[in-house]
């Protein structure tokens, strides 16, 4: 056989520290260096571009935009109907569902 086969390192116990935590750092820093530079190198646009020529148009969140289509509806002195009498006639129709059932189900048999 040759040298190259017979001859051993002895071998040392790695340790958590310094050994691994010292592999284990480096990695980190490389990755956080290599997002970094991939960041620099391409920016990613942000948002939507504002137009702060045109005139402000405020406009409700999507869980309000059915009570923002009423209004528009019902325009001026009759937004009241829109915004309280439906909306409220709607809550009633829903509360009493199970008092209008009249099918084969809806009642206790007795």
């Amino acid at each position: 056989m040759s040298n190259y086969i017979k001859m051993k390192t002895p071998d040392k116990e790695k340790q958590f520290y310094p050994d691994y935590l010292f592999e284990i750092l480096v990695v980190v820093f490389i990755t956080i260096e290599l997002v970094l530079v991939l960041a620099m190198l391409y920016p990613q646009k942000i948002g939507r571009q504002i137009d702060f020529t045109a005139q402000f148009q405020p406009k409700p969140e999507w869980y309000f935009l059915w009570l923002y289509q009423l209004l528009r509806y019902f325009p001026g002195k009759s937004a009241f109907i829109g915004a309280v009498a439906i909306p409220i006639l709607a809550v009633f129709i829903l509360i009493f569902i199970p008092f209008i059932d009249r099918g084969e189900y809806g009642k206790k048999r007795q």
